[in-house]
């Protein structure tokens, strides 16, 4: 279902986004890589790029092929550098990026975004995260903390938040919508790749091991590709506009609590 198909994978210098790389090639698709650093392993077709840079997005899109048939939105950053840079690469640098490739991707071709179960609270915080959708373009993310009164800390789950509404309301949007392009989100519990360190500086140690408890261990690169890169294909032409936990059932755990069945 990737035979001979063009996969545009952002985030390939590690983690999630190395192992989607890899696991594309493997299935015969074409690879185009995108990352800040450059992958150790070199890569037949990369292109260094900042995703919290609009003229560095454009730039990047400008030297896209004509044509490709899926955009996997994997980079990110955990928190650590800041909660402006966070909000910036995390949802208006992936919006932007998703907006600019659209007239590249083919009809009926697919956009994937890698949110994360930091975004559970979507839908308790509706308002703020509507708020952050409506925002139109590649606003100053300073101001944003300001204006949504955006505690500090609190970046990577906000920025996740805004994922998920984003991707429902983009698998609608005429941009997407009247060129068949699909938009769904794939939601990774904890993995046991190098940003995990920095998620135990930001959430703190008892609540990711608490997560990896509840489900008996972190999750690995391997766990989350095939997914990703299953929404990507052909395999998943009726499914839109959704996300998909894929955490080992940490979610199902979280509802339980929550909702109290």
């Amino acid at each position: 279902m990737l035979f001979g198909k063009t996969i545009l994978i952002t985030g390939v210098s590690s983690g999630i986004g190395a192992r989607t790389a890899e696991l594309a090639l493997a299935s015969g698709a074409d690879v185009i890589g995108v990352d800040q650093r450059v992958p150790a392993t070199p890569m037949a077709s990369f292109i260094q790029a900042d995703l919290s840079s609009p003229a560095s997005i454009a730039d990047l899109v400008a030297r896209l092929p004509q044509r490709i048939d899926a955009l996997a939105n994997v980079a990110g950053v955990s928190g650590t550098l800041g909660d402006a840079k966070t909000i910036a690469i995390n949802f208006y640098g992936l919006r932007t990026l998703s907006e600019a490739v659209a007239p590249h991707i083919r009809e009926g071709g697919s956009i994937v975004n890698v949110a994360s179960i930091a975004g559970y609270g979507w839908r308790a915080n509706l308002e703020r995260a509507k708020g952050l959708v409506g925002v139109q373009g590649f606003p100053d993310p300073n101001e944003i903390l300001e204006e949504f009164a955006i505690a500090k800390g609190e970046g990577y789950p906000v920025s996740k938040e805004a994922l998920l509404l984003w991707t429902q309301r983009a698998a609608h949007l005429s941009l997407f919508r009247d060129r068949g392009i699909r938009v769904n989100a794939v939601s990774p519990g904890p993995v046991s790749t190098p940003i995990l360190k920095e998620f135990r500086q930001v959430f703190g140690d008892a609540r990711v091991d608490s997560d990896i408890t509840r489900v008996g261990r972190a999750g690995s690169a391997p766990d989350i590709a095939p997914a990703i890169l299953f929404l990507a294909s052909d395999g998943a032409r009726w499914i839109n506009g959704t996300n998909l936990p894929v955490d080992g059932g940490l979610e199902a755990s979280i509802n339980a609590d929550v909702l109290g069945f």
